[in-house]
């Protein structure tokens, strides 16, 4: 079975961090996207982290907690975290899973 691969681009410019997500957010992969934003957080601290989520094919429970854990430890940095580009598909789960207003959507 193939590994699912999560690749990460990251845009800088001032006060903000734009990660371009595409593949899967999974068990597999959301130690590599926690630890890029954990240092984001670390070294930088931007007033916003924007994960564009155009790419993203997929996302599970672990991916979902982690992106609720992530947003939670960027408002504690006094960073806002937030989800841009929401497929429709992510955002139905968002939805069942009562997520949606834990987490901050973007719509621009």
């Amino acid at each position: 079975m193939e590994r699912p691969e999560l690749s990460i681009t990251v845009q800088r410019a001032p006060d903000e961090v734009t990660m371009q997500l595409a593949g899967e957010i999974d068990v597999l992969t959301v130690t590599e996207l926690a630890a890029l934003v954990n240092e984001v957080l670390a070294d930088e601290s931007p007033h916003r982290i924007v994960l564009d989520m155009a790419g993203v094919t997929f996302c599970d429970s672990q991916g979902l907690g982690t992106l609720v854990v992530l947003s939670r430890k960027a408002q504690h940095n006094q960073t806002v975290l937030a989800l841009a580009n929401v497929g429709d598909f992510l955002m139905r789960v968002l939805d069942i899973t009562g997520l949606r207003s834990a987490l901050m959507i973007s719509t621009a």
